[in-house]
C-alpha cells in the first residue's frame, strides 16, 4: 500500500515544474490528487497525462483552473476536489511567481503582484483548506512552498524574497492557530531547481542586466551548492510526500530546507 493511499490532496501551481512533480509523486504513492493551476488548458493536459499513473497507484486524479488570489475560485477548487474524492486531507500551497528587478528599480506594481500571489494566495489557500478540514472534523495537513529566498535576501528579487519570508510566517502562524483542530502546517524551501520557472527567471535577469548570457545565473547559484549540482524536481518530492504522509504527523510549524546545502540555517 502507498504511503498516502486514501488521502485526498490538492496541489496548486501543478501545471509544470515542482508542482507537477509533487502531484505525480503523490499519485505514485496512492493518493487522490487534484492538479490545480491558473493555466487551465495546461493543467487539464497534465491531469489527463496522469490518468494511467493514478490507476496504477490506486488513486484518482482531477484538475481545476484556479487563481489562488481569488477566494471564490479557491473555494470552487476545494469543492470540486471534495465532490471527486469525498474529502480534503492535504493541501499544497505551491503556486508562486517571480519577476526579477534590480533592487533600486522595484516598482509598486512589481511588489504588489508578487506579494499578492505568493503571500495572499498562500493565506487564502490555508484558510479555505482549513475551513474544509475543520468541517470534516478529522484534521488534515497544509504544506506551503517557501524558498531559500525565505532565509536570505537577494538583490535582484527583493519582493520575491519578502513574499517567501511571508510564507514562513504564515506557516508558523497557521500551525499555532490550527493545532487545536488537528491540522498541521509545514513547508519546504527548495533551492535552485531546474524547472520552467527558472528558465523564465534566467531570461528576466538577462533583460535587467543582471546576467550576460543564458544559464549564467543558475551556474553562479550552483557554485554555492554543497551537493555540486542544481536540483531536479524529483529531488524535492521525497520530502513533499513525507510531509503529506502519516510519518510527519508530529511535525508542524517547520520549514524543511531542500537546497543541496546551499543555505545552512
Amino acid at each position: 500500500m502507498g504511503r498516502v493511499s486514501g488521502r485526498s490532496c490538492i496541489v496548486t501551481g501543478a501545471a509544470q515544474g515542482i508542482g507537477r512533480a509533487i502531484g505525480e509523486a503523490l499519485l505514485d504513492e496512492g493518493a487522490d490528487v487534484c492538479f490545480a493551476d491558473i493555466n487551465g488548458d495546461k493543467v487539464a493536459e497534465v491531469a489527463a497525462a496522469n490518468a494511467e499513473r493514478a490507476a496504477t497507484g490506486g488513486g484518482g486524479v482531477t484538475w481545476a483552473r484556479v487563481d489562488v488570489t481569488d477566494r471564490a475560485q479557491v473555494r470552487a477548487m476545494i469543492g470540486k476536489t471534495v465532490d471527486a474524492f469525498g474529502k480534503l486531507d492535504v493541501k499544497f500551497n505551491n503556486a508562486g511567481i517571480n519577476r526579477p528587478m534590480n533592487f533600486m528599480d522595484v516598482t509598486e506594481d512589481n511588489w504588489s503582484t508578487i506579494m499578492k500571489v505568493n503571500g495572499l494566495g498562500v493565506l487564502i489557500g490555508m484558510q479555505e483548506a482549513a475551513r474544509q478540514m475543520i468541517a470534516q472534523g478529522s484534521g488534515g495537513k497544509i504544506v506551503n512552498t517557501a524558498s531559500i529566498a525565505s532565509r536570505q535576501g537577494f538583490d535582484n528579487v527583493a519582493p520575491y524574497c519578502a513574499s517567501k519570508w511571508a510564507v514562513v510566517s504564515l506557516t508558523q502562524s497557521g500551525a499555532r492557530d490550527l493545532a487545536k483542530h488537528a491540522i498541521t502546517v509545514t513547508g519546504f524551501a527548495p533551492g535552485v531547481v531546474a524547472t520552467e520557472m527558472w528558465e523564465e527567471v534566467d531570461r528576466d535577469l538577462m533583460n535587467i542586466g543582471a546576467a550576460e548570457r543564458p544559464g549564467q545565473a543558475m551556474e553562479e547559484f550552483a557554485a554555492d551548492i554543497l551537493k555540486g549540482r542544481v536540483a531536479q524536481p524529483r529531488d524535492i518530492t521525497g520530502t513533499t510526500t513525507f510531509l503529506a504522509a502519516p510519518e510527519s504527523d508530529y511535525m508542524t510549524g517547520q520549514i524543511v530546507m531542500i537546497d543541496g546545502g546551499m543555505t545552512l540555517v
